[in-house]
Parts: C-alpha cells; structure tokens; sequence
C-alpha cells in the first residue's frame, strides 16, 4: 500500500538475463509492465546479454560478441521493465527480499554496497554452470565457457599462440598448438569444428607460420561415442566430419587429472595440450542450496510442474531447477528448447496468479537437437507431433540450426527488428574480417 492509500501493483523480481530469464522479463514487460499491472524488474550479474550457444563461437573468434550482446538497460526500457544490477547470494523469504552481493570496480574498490531487493513474486533463472565432478587440476589449468568473459579469455590466448608462433618463424613439430577439449556433447563438438576453421581462417589472414594441421585438436569423452543427446547414425555423421578435419576423437575413457602440459586419463593415456577447455556436465550455482529451498545433489531447485517452489512465492526455472515430466524418477533436460518453452508458460502463469486463476502445468515437448560443425556440415533431428521424428544434415540442418537464434531474436526484439538485424549481419560480413583477430 502506498502513502496516498491507493495500492502498488505487485513486484515481480527475475533474477538471471540469461535466455530464459531474459524472455520471460521481456513478455511479462510487454503485457503486464505496459498495463501496470505489475512492476517487473531484472537482475543480473552483467550489464549485457549474449545467447549462451554462441559462446563457442566467441572463443573460436569467429563471432564478434560485442556486436551480438544486448544491453539489459535498453531492453528494460523498450519493454517496459527496470534492470537492476547485482549479483544474488541469497533470499530473505520472511521480509520478501532478494539479498544482492556489493559491486566492486576492477581494482576491487566497492561502487554499491551489498543491498536488498523487496518482492511480491520471485523467479530465479540463473541457469547453471560446468561442473568439472571436482577432477584434479580442471579448476587449475581449463577453461569453462560459461561466460563471454571464459570464451574470449581462451580466444585471447589462442591468438596469442598464433602470433608467438608467428614471430618465431617457421613451426617445427613439437611447437605445435594442442588444444584439447574435454566432453563432447553439443558444446565440445561444436568448439572442435569452429577452431579448425578458424585455423583456416587465422592462415588466410597471414598467420601463415602455423597450417591448419599444426593445431591439434582433441576431443575427449568418456561416454562411449560422442553426441550422446542424438541418434548414434547422426553422431557417427558428426564424427566422420571431425575426422576429416583432423580433429583426434577419443571415446571411453574419462579425465582422470588435468596437468599444465596435458591431461592424464584414467586408462593411462597422456594428451598434451597447451589449451585445455572443459566442456563436460552442469551444475547450478552453489548458493541456491543455501536458500532453504530443496535441492538436489547439482544445486537444482525442485519445483512442481508449475514451475513452483517449497514457497508458492518462488519459482524456478531454466537450468538452475529440476522439473519433473510424467515419467516419475525424470526432469525436463537443461536445453534452450526447455528455457523457451518455460519462460513462454510462467509468463502466462505470473498473469493467472495476479488474476487469482489457477496455474497450468509445464510438459516437456522435445523438438529435436541440431548441432553446427561451423561451415563445413551440421547434423540434427527435429521432433514434432505431425512429423515425428526428421534427420537433418549438411545445409539444411544448417538453416534450421540458425534459425534457432533468429527465433531467440524474435522473441526479444519481434520480426521487424530481427529483419533488420539480419540485414544488418548481411552487410557486416562484406566489411569486416570473418574473424576476430584480436
């Protein structure tokens, strides 16, 4: 209640601009931020947004991501919602209120002192982060590609391996650059095909001392084949591809320590490398086990179908959470495709809740994987009702896997605008380097 005696309308608190939470501030802004039905706000740890599935192409170089970030303060104010900016450590659930670390500059002096948050309605969406399953040395010596911050922390030194290998002169074989990339799920695969065309790339720019054969690429899995998400046919097309290009595949064997010069696997193998990328399993930030709310053995918050918490206040969505489908024992899979579909019903949920309806229940629907081997293939399946299941390859599976991010565009910008970005990526690519070289 305000001081004038005429009710506020309710707080509704998202916390994490990653896709899913940047949706759903996104639609609730549009409809109820518009009417005033309720005051949206979005918290984040950065000031910019860039969809998690590029980052590969990030710490390749072959996407620039300060021309594909969104800026959380604009898009609050096209859409009719506030951006806050701040890191969550914690939720008093009594006093409503979202608990928020202090901001710090680069040299560690404080620029905004730890603060509170107050809520109606709280929605966590902060996603989740690799899990290395505490391997000796991983933290040490891999880099995780969680962050924009990661990947192009592994692009600056890969960059700077070509140039150091550059100014030396003519390569000779035990100089060569080693990369080896641990897990090959979409992420690892797809990392390992865009670095060798970067390699082809870097070459035709004049980094001309290392061949594209002198970057040596391995990708490391200790299921028994890559791909596990897809059909093994598809997979085995995936592998094939990376074959041909060079990339060294190897299957049924986990990391059993990571060195500075290599990482050492459980059956005794030894693979040298100089850059070392972990790209292996999930788990959600470790402060939502200290919350009070239930959470399972990877820090995911248990929520109902509705996407509800222990606290009808709190819900959860996204990576960070684990939602029950009809099978009992299973959850929804940390997918974008699940994030979307998420933030598409709590948008709806949020506005039955202020209208005292009842909530509809989330039900997984799996419209496939698609996985990019940069510009030389892809591979894929899409699932639907009418169709059933569709295997995709080459070109075509390309196109669709692009439209992916268009739709993740439409969803934030709508069709005119994301017409324009495209139009806008047309001309960038006649005008500027196709890769980052910096």
């Amino acid at each position: 209640m305000s001081q004038s005696g005429v009710s506020s309308p309710p707080h509704i608190v998202v916390v994490g601009g990653g896709a899913g939470g940047l949706e759903l501030v996104t639609r609730l802004g549009r409809t109820l931020g518009k009417r005033k039905r309720a005051r949206i706000t979005l918290i984040d740890g950065n000031m910019t947004h860039i969809w998690k599935p590029l980052l590969h192409e990030v710490a390749a170089g072959s996407l620039n991501a300060t021309e594909e970030e969104l800026n959380y303060v604009a898009q609050a104010k096209w859409n009719h919602f506030n951006f806050q900016l701040g890191c969550m450590i914690g939720v008093d659930r009594e006093q409503r209120q979202v608990q928020l670390a202090p901001i710090k500059d680069e040299n560690g002096a404080e620029l905004i002192p730890a603060r509170q948050v107050a809520y109606d309605y709280l929605v966590i969406a902060v996603g989740s982060n690799t899990n290395d399953f505490n391997t000796t040395g991983a933290a040490a010596h891999c880099i995780f590609l969680d962050t924009r911050a990661q990947a192009e922390r592994f692009h600056t030194r890969l960059i700077n391996q070509y140039l150091k290998a550059q100014v030396r002169g003519e390569m000779v074989p035990d100089e060569s650059i080693n990369v080896a990339i641990i897990g090959a799920g979409a992420t690892g695969v797809e990392l390992a095909a865009e670095l060798h065309h970067a390699a082809l790339m870097l070459r035709s720019y004049g980094l001309d001392r290392v061949r594209a054969e002198d970057l040596n690429i391995s990708l490391v899995e200790a299921g028994p084949r890559i791909l596990p998400a897809l059909p093994e046919r598809l997979a085995s097309k995936a592998a094939a591809t990376l074959n041909g290009l060079g990339v060294h595949i190897r299957t049924g064997s986990p990391v059993k320590e990571v060195q500075a010069d290599g990482l050492l696997l459980a059956d005794g193998q030894f693979i040298p490398a100089s850059l070392k990328v972990w790209a292996a399993g999930i788990r959600a930030p470790a402060f939502l086990a200290g919350l009070g709310l239930e959470t399972n053995r990877i820090n995911q918050l248990l929520v109902d179908k509705t996407l509800r918490t222990a606290d009808e206040r709190i819900f959860a969505f996204g990576d960070c959470a684990a939602c029950p489908m009809d099978e009992p024992g299973t959850f929804v899979p940390p997918r974008a495709q699940s994030a979307h579909q998420q933030a598409t019903l709590l948008s709806k949920n949020l506005g039955q809740l202020l209208e005292g309806k009842p909530l509809k229940e989330y039900r997984y629907r799996d419209h496939g994987s698609l996985i990019s081997l940069s510009s030389f293939s892809a591979v894929g399946n899409l699932m639907g009702n009418l169709t059933g299941s569709i295997t995709l390859e080459g070109w075509l599976a390309r196109m669709f896997y692009i439209s992916l991010y268009r739709m993740h565009q439409m969803a934030l910008y709508g069709l005119p605008r994301t017409i324009m970005l495209m139009l806008s990526d047309r001309i960038g690519r006649s005008t500027e380097p196709r890769l980052k070289l910096h």
